[in-house]
């Protein structure tokens, strides 16, 4: 997973084709260190949905801008439109779930 920042969002996320799955952590977040190996296995075995994770400490205004109130917050993009969301910790099947939008 690349961590990303605000600046490379757009190019990363918004202007990507196909799939974008988008990890909003923090680094003090417990639940969000238990989701990071459950996203690295999905990260394995689904190589056709790009996976980036974004510090919401480093980058407020996104997480302000995309409404992420609770950590870890998974949002799927699909040619760089929000397609869909989860929150807290998630068990891979429903990642894999995120995608069939």
């Amino acid at each position: 997973m690349k961590d990303i920042n605000a600046d490379e969002f757009e190019k990363e996320v918004l202007q990507a084709k196909g799939l974008v799955l988008v990890d909003f952590n923090a680094d003090w977040c417990g639940p969000c260190k238990m989701m990071k190996p459950i996203l690295e296995a999905f990260a394995k075995t689904h190589s056709e949905v790009k996976l980036v994770g974004v510090n919401i400490d480093d980058n407020d205004e996104l997480a302000e801008e995309y409404r992420v109130s609770t950590i870890p917050c998974m949002v799927m993009f699909k040619d760089g439109i929000e397609v869909a969301r989860e929150v807290g910790v998630q068990p891979e099947r429903k990642l894999k779930k995120m995608m069939e939008v």
